[in-house]
């Protein structure tokens, strides 16, 4: 029988996704996450989707059910086929398909609407769940059930899978992925990715003592020892935490978080006039106060009061918060490298080029050149600066560069020592001078030095270094978990970033330990989520630290592409710190002037306590890209407790902590509802329990979590 053409008298299409008819079974209770949120859909099924393009995926792979929606791609501007995706022969396109992408444009448009408090005309609902809405008229009969998948969801519903911006593509989480969380694809590729994961994050685990060593006043044995002690702690707390913390695949290392509070803690009044070892003195002082701090932490998570905290830990708080880690290093990057900027500059160019003009350019099916930027544009750059060292390019006549400058009679030579030292590639001995094999052990510097307050600057950081960790947390699970963790894994994983600071206190790594934030872009680039690979990573790591060799290369690199290489990790730090704004409502004016309010005030309120009491014209034995970080002894919060403004004074010239009080006050007391503020969804613990995937995914091993069964409010 032939199909009217009326189109007024054709049938009306189901619900979307196909379920179970209302009349033969009663309403499934809303045991997803999604459905509790009162996030609103854009594409069939159930998101948090934003203004930022993400979609959901439905659980029903048989050619019989409708395709989902095709992902965007930004670049062409339009939609790109799922073929196109998953490099199968392309197929054609429904006749609706402009029709569901105007439906798309119109739910954009009610929701930009409700985003700034007038009513938007609310969607029909169809279906037992309620959410989903009509894609397109058809014409042919309800498609057959589907099939269960890998991750099967009972009774038709929509998995709930959020997407993530990977690669300016948004494609799906599954299907983008090479391997996820829990998968163990053989030796070879877990040894090749798990090493590929590390070498891409090269930056971030050694640029630090390469900074804080030389401004204690250690030389480049102390600086090899070092970076050897950091990368065994990295090493040893990452199989912790992939193990019995937070499970998710996230490196630990010394962050930038700590950067700015040991700096403060080493140009402290009470330091400047030592005479003579002063490296050691000040490493006890840094440790007693990492020890103090890291046991605060540990308390904050295996107490569950940061499941309390969690209620005030948002987008809009952990974006400017992060930034201005990275923004507030801008008075030490380019002012350093600028003394030697044609070295410098072609590091950055380099970078530049690698990790943007040439990220799309795959040697053996790997972007070789996006994944491996950093290291890339080091070896370049040090290499060119071996051959014009050779050439004597740098080399003055007269003037010996190991000389120190205070012996030096020639005003020639003082005129080129900096240069000279900046330079040359072979100013550094440390390679030389480090054995083969070195055991990196605890208390090492001696016995920790306790100040009560260093230790509330750094309690005060842990707390910043725990947002960090939330918002890593969230954006990693969306890539390789089958659901966000529950608030018990993440008080769980934030308590053993705590038992991981006191490892590296006690090791004496100068910062504390935490999960890396550059760790997610990693993740999303080279497309690896699986733990085992990050475990072995960290066993490589461990024994590389026993290798005395490697910390001296390290320690050996010229502090001109140090520089260069922070200016690259600052940068993209602050740029991954907005990057968890695609969460929220971006474009809502509230969170705007929020955003604007915390960057702006965490760059100036701590300039107003870095300035004050300071003559411009006043010489300081402090160099100026220091200047900042000797605020204790100058501050405008003078009472007659030294150790209290001790505190205020450092605390409020850290652009992290204003942008941090600043952003949690605002977000948490102005009005805007859930989807607008992109408040982090965390999995329930009773919906979790009864997922088969999501007790595995971050259950403890070895029938750990049997013991702690108990302790709900740090599990599953």
């Amino acid at each position: 029988m032939a199909q009217s053409s009326d189109p007024t008298k054709r049938p009306k299409p189901g619900p979307w996704p196909p379920g179970q008819d209302s009349n033969d079974a009663p309403a499934m209770p809303p045991s997803s996450w999604a459905k509790r949120t009162g996030f609103r859909p854009r594409f069939s099924g159930e998101t948090n989707a934003s203004d930022s393009g993400q979609f959901a995926r439905t659980n029903n792979p048989s050619p019989a059910s409708t395709p989902s929606p095709a992902p965007l791609d930004l670049e062409a501007g339009r939609v790109r086929p799922i073929s196109a995706v998953n490099g199968t022969a392309p197929t054609p396109q429904p006749a609706n398909a402009q029709v569901q992408l105007q439906s798309n444009k119109d739910q954009s448009v009610e929701k930009r609407t409700e985003a700034e408090g007038s009513p938007a005309p609310v969607p029909p609902k169809h279906g037992v769940n309620g959410h989903a809405r009509i894609a397109a008229a058809t014409e042919t009969p309800a498609p057959a059930p589907p099939q269960p998948s890998r991750r099967a969801v009972r009774n038709g519903d929509v998995e709930n899978v959020l997407p993530q911006v990977v690669d300016d593509e948004l494609v799906s989480r599954h299907s983008h992925m090479k391997y996820e969380l829990r998968d163990t694809p053989g030796l070879v590729p877990i040894g090749f990715y798990g090493f590929q994961h590390y070498l891409s994050m090269l930056g971030s685990l050694v640029l630090i003592p390469l900074v804080i060593v030389p401004a204690m006043g250690g030389d480049h044995e102390d600086t090899s020892m070092v970076v050897s002690t950091v990368l065994l702690v990295s090493g040893m707390t990452t199989l912790l935490q992939a193990n019995f913390g937070s499970r998710l695949p996230l490196i630990q290392g010394p962050s930038f978080v700590f950067l700015a509070p040991a700096l403060a803690i080493i140009k402290s009044p009470e330091f400047l006039g030592l005479n003579g070892n002063n490296f050691k003195h000040i490493m006890k002082e840094l440790q007693g106060a990492i020890i103090i701090a890291s046991a605060f932490q540990a308390l904050l998570g295996y107490s569950g009061l940061m499941t309390l905290l969690l209620r005030l830990i948002n987008p809009v708080v952990v974006s400017p918060t992060i930034a201005a880690v990275g923004l507030s290093f801008y008075s030490y990057g380019f002012p350093q490298m600028g003394a030697c900027l044609e070295i410098g500059m072609v590091q950055i160019l380099l970078v530049i080029m690698f990790s943007l003009y040439l990220r799309k350019v795959s040697v053996l099916g790997h972007r070789v050149f996006l994944i491996y930027a950093v290291p890339l544009g080091l070896v370049i750059t040090w290499a060119m600066a071996f051959l014009l060292t050779e050439a004597g390019a740098y080399k003055y006549d007269g003037c010996d560069v190991n000389i120190p400058t205070s012996n030096m009679i020639s005003d020639h030579c003082r005129k080129h020592v900096a240069r000279m030292k900046s330079c040359r590639v072979d100013t550094s001995h440390a390679l030389k001078s480090s054995p083969w094999f070195r055991f990196p052990y605890p208390l090492q510097w001696g016995t920790p030095v306790f100040n009560w307050k260093m230790a509330l600057v750094m309690c005060m950081v842990s707390v910043i270094s725990s947002v960090d960790s939330v918002g890593s947390y969230h954006a990693s699970s969306l890539l390789v978990a089958s659901r966000p963790p529950t608030p018990g894994v993440v008080s769980r994983g934030i308590g053993l970033e705590g038992l991981s600071s006191i490892l590296a206190g006690l090791w004496g790594t100068g910062t504390g330990s935490t999960s890396l934030t550059e760790n997610v872009h990693t993740i999303a680039v080279t497309k690896m989520g699986s733990r085992r690979a990050v475990e072995l990573g960290a066993c490589v790591l461990i024994i590389l630290s026993l290798v005395g060799k490697v910390g001296g290369l390290i320690a050996s690199i010229p502090q001109v592409m140090v520089a260069g290489l922070l200016c690259i990790m600052w940068a993209m730090l602050a740029a991954l710190g907005l990057s968890n704004l695609r969460y929220s409502e971006a474009g809502s004016s509230r969170n705007i002037i929020i955003i604007g309010l915390s960057l702006f005030f965490s760059l100036s309120v701590p300039a107003y306590f870095q300035q004050y009491g300071l003559s411009p014209n006043s010489n300081s034995p402090v160099p100026a890209y220091f200047q900042p970080y000797i605020v204790a002894s100058h501050g405008p919060f003078r009472s007659q407790y030294r150790g209290l403004n001790y505190v205020m004074n450092t605390l409020l010239s850290f652009h992290m902590v204003v942008a941090f009080l600043v952003a949690v006050v605002l977000d948490n007391t102005v009005p805007g509802s859930r989807q607008e503020r992109g408040v982090y969804v965390w999995s329930e613990p009773e919906a979790a329990r009864r997922e088969p995937a999501v007790a595995k995914d971050y259950g403890l091993p070895f029938r750990v979590g049997k013991m702690f069964r108990w302790v709900r409010w740090v599990g599953v």
